[in-house]
């Protein structure tokens, strides 16, 4: 164990729980003859028993990570939706007047932003990554090409533009210190700012055994108990707490300063109340977890090798991070997977991480498959409708979780193995 001390809470009293072995960087593609020059990385997911905060051991340098992020927020279809979504229920629930300014770190190609401006708000971009920050600029948003903590922080301020909301969607599980994190928020954010945050879900994770959402760049999963402990340390108070099916099960948390006129609503208690039920502040909770991980992974390869066996093609719907932590835990590579179907340029042409499956265009697939591996098993629904002819003509999908089972067109599941 490299960590020694919990990034929320700073105890010693970590534990590891599941081990998912040497791992590449799973958003890092590779180039096809340069497959040995690709590192590999320890990815073992601790649990802080004081304030059960679950943590990623050893998280890589962010520059490695994200300044050449492939992830294109544009490309994927049902998250454009929820964004449009996402942007009025803020501005509805908060009652945001026009022309308030709405910052959105980890912006992306400026999806979510483009929703706000559409109705009325001013809206400003922080992020990293080079080529998708330029993606933003051509859409009209303006974009401050940095990483997210206090620094940057101290640099907005010094702007003196007052800003009414911050956002980060799928963007708080993916940083160093959490402290430094928001520590850059309280630099901005006065009485009346509202700080809104959507996360994986630990409770939906655990329960869904969704153990391909840990992979390096996701340097935590939060659940509501420790986020509030968080918060409670630098000043401020969770307000409100939405849940939604998206990316898997996960949160929308509404966060404020402590002397912010907005009251906290019976949803934060309660959510706590449903964490506690569900065993999240018990280790017990987490060894079972990694036990059916591991029996999950096992069933998957054996249903691909009887596949194979029986002269069936199987291609990999999609090429998500979460798939390279699955592949790659479950030594999948493209003897039992031919290729990997996907829209993002930045992804085709090159090769799976770790296990190096050559990634497709979709409009490259003349002859479908048998078998569809759901990667992107989280948008099973969007596939199944867009999918409908393959489907129709008898194809199937193979979704990895909660247990291995395969799909067909009436969407009635039978066990993979």
């Amino acid at each position: 164990m490299i960590r020694i001390y919990c990034m929320n809470c700073g105890a010693t009293t970590l534990r590891p729980f599941i081990q998912l072995g040497d791992q590449p960087n799973g958003n890092r593609f590779v180039v096809p003859g340069e497959e040995d020059t690709e590192p590999q990385m320890s990815l073992l997911m601790l649990v802080c028993t004081s304030c059960w905060q679950v943590q990623i051991d050893h998280f890589p340098a962010p520059e490695f990570l994200f300044t050449h992020h492939p992830y294109v927020t544009g490309f994927n279809v049902p998250i454009v939706r929820h964004c449009a979504m996402l942007a009025q229920e803020i501005i509805d629930k908060l009652g945001l007047r026009p022309n308030s300014l709405v910052l959105d770190i980890g912006c992306n190609d400026g999806t979510l932003l483009r929703e706000f401006a559409a109705r009325g708000m001013r809206v400003l971009g922080i992020d990293p990554a080079t080529t998708i920050t330029e993606m933003a600029r051509k859409n009209g948003i303006t974009v401050m090409r940095t990483f997210w903590d206090q620094h940057a922080g101290q640099a907005l301020r010094a702007l003196k533009v007052p800003v009414d909301v911050i956002t980060a969607t799928a963007v708080f599980y993916h940083i160093p210190d959490l402290h430094d994190f928001v520590r850059g928020l309280a630099e901005v954010m006065d009485t009346n700012t509202v700080f809104v945050t959507q996360c994986i879900h630990l409770k939906d994770l655990l329960e869904k055994n969704q153990f391909d959402h840990f992979y390096h760049e996701h340097s935590c999963v939060h659940a509501i108990v420790p986020l509030n402990r968080l918060f409670e340390a630098h000043g401020m108070r969770l307000l409100h707490v939405d849940f939604f099916d998206v990316h898997g099960g996960s949160f929308v948390l509404y966060v404020a300063r402590r002397d912010n006129p907005r009251p906290t609503t019976p949803s934060i208690e309660k959510a706590m109340q449903e964490e506690r039920a569900a065993g999240l502040d018990k280790m017990e909770t987490y060894e079972a977890f990694a036990a059916r991980a591991a029996r999950n992974a096992g069933k998957l390869k054996d249903l691909l090798v009887r596949l194979k066996g029986e002269g069936k093609r199987v291609y990999a719907l999609g090429a998500p991070a979460k798939g390279s932590t699955l592949l790659n835990y479950a030594g999948i590579g493209p003897d039992l997977v031919e290729c990997a179907v996907e829209l993002n340029e930045l992804k085709v042409g090159k090769l799976v991480p770790g296990v190096h499956i050559p990634v497709v265009h979709e409009a490259a697939v003349t002859e479908p498959p048998d078998y569809y591996l759901m990667l992107a098993w989280n948008f099973l629904d969007f596939f199944m409708d867009k999918y409908r002819n393959y489907l129709e003509g008898g194809g199937r999908f193979i979704v990895p979780g909660p247990d291995v089972r395969v799909h067909g067109l009436d969407d009635t599941a039978e066990k993979g193995a």
